[in-house]
């Protein structure tokens, strides 16, 4: 092992030694959390301020700007990294913001590595954006590790990776892509929004950075939007909070609450989205009016063997292919239960159309060469009962 690599190692061990005394649940209703020392409130006050009086010049007063500091998001962040195992976590007004941030640690003439199915906004901003800024992409089918490898250059600095994949759900080998960049001088940053720490920690797989839309399954509930960005190393820790100061897409007060209040259930959520998807996914699959159906619990996902030794559970997100844009758009129009919407991770199940809404900044030719087809139907399971959600998209298919 590189000098580098084992620095890199020491720092997550030491990262990850975090309250290593409480166990997941615990973490997510404790860490960061503490009784508020003026009334003893057991959750976290929104502390709706934009500025602190200070006590004196050079006081060392550690609140001066809700920009740069604020007790609520201070309170998120700190729960966020020990969740992911992390040295610092920062929050951001949206998942893209926190994006923008990452790819903000590189500069013009940096080329990074990406997954090439991931979600729309990400290929929006990286080609419609920071391509014009110098930064140059490649879009790889990341879980082929041979051919990851091909397209690492001189000049590459970053390999970014969305697994499960939005919404192919193609799954990525964390800890061998980290094998692969060890040495070199390549961050791993890893998208983990579809399926939160509880089922999946990429920085213990050897990921330095990761990020998250918290608007989904860490918050919850569909009521905030916003995301964040969990750093492992000292550098890009500081990196990062400068950005967030100098930037300001910061998370509110009001979003950090809502988000922490969130997270105190997610443990119990996920195991609830995660086994209405396997009733589901098994029910969809016995349907032959279904093309084809895409679960990483289903023996027959293509890394349905890495999806048992690199995650914890296999998560609620479903996609399936019903043929033809025709077809979907008569299931789609048929849900009642299942809302039709953007968005994903709520407690209600949530079902969308990909090529015409997340993937809709997408060109048509990338999204048939990346298997986004018309037909194709993604589905959040939520944790209503499994059997009045099938009761649903079975109605729904019956018209189709």
């Amino acid at each position: 092992m590189s000098p580098q690599a084992k620095k890199r190692s020491a720092g997550r061990k030491k990262a990850g030694r975090k309250k290593q005394e409480l166990s997941f649940a615990s973490k997510t209703i404790h860490a960061g959390q503490h009784a508020d020392p003026t009334t003893g409130a057991v959750m976290q006050p929104i502390y709706q301020v934009s500025t602190y009086k200070q006590p004196g010049l050079d006081a060392g007063w550690k609140f001066d700007y809700a920009r740069t500091i604020n007790p609520t998001r201070s309170a998120l962040e700190a729960n966020l990294a020990a969740l992911e195992g992390g040295r610092a976590a920062h929050c951001f007004a949206s998942g893209m913001s926190a994006i923008h941030a990452v790819l903000a640690l590189l500069k013009s003439g940096d080329h990074v590595v990406v997954s090439e199915n991931v979600y729309g906004g990400t290929y929006r901003l990286f080609e419609g954006l920071l391509r014009q800024f110098g930064l140059d992409f490649s879009w790889v089918d990341t879980s082929d590790l041979d051919q990851l490898q091909g397209a690492i250059k001189d000049n590459t600095r970053m390999v970014y990776v969305e697994t499960p994949t939005n919404p192919t759900l193609t799954l990525t080998d964390i800890k061998a892509v980290a094998k692969l960049v060890d040495g070199r001088r390549i961050r791993l940053v890893v998208d983990n929004t579809f399926m939160s720490p509880f089922f999946q920690r990429p920085i213990e797989l050897g990921a330095d950075i990761v990020v998250h839309s918290t608007t989904k399954y860490l918050n919850g509930h569909s009521d905030s939007v916003g995301g964040t960005v969990i750093t492992t190393r000292k550098a890009d820790s500081d990196r990062i909070g400068w950005l967030q100061n100098s930037v300001g897409a910061i998370l509110s007060p009001m979003d950090s609450f809502l988000v922490l209040r969130g997270i105190k259930t997610l443990a119990l959520r996920m195991e609830r989205h995660d086994k209405n998807a396997r009733k589901i996914a098994k029910w969809l699959d016995s349907k032959r009016k279904i093309k084809k159906v895409i679960y990483p619990g289903l023996p027959d996902h293509p890394q349905h063997r890495l999806a048992k030794r690199q995650m914890s559970g296999f998560g609620g997100m479903i996609s399936f292919d019903l043929g033809s844009m025709a077809k979907a758009k008569k299931f789609l129009g048929r849900v009642k239960l299942c809302a039709m919407a953007e968005s994903l991770g709520g407690v209600e199940s949530l079902i969308s159309h990909p090529a015409s809404m997340t993937h809709g900044s997408v060109p048509p030719s990338e999204r048939a060469r990346i298997g986004v087809t018309d037909g194709l139907v993604r589905i959040s399971c939520g944790i209503e009962e499994a059997d009045d959600l099938i009761a649903d998209l079975e109605q729904a298919l019956r018209g189709v």
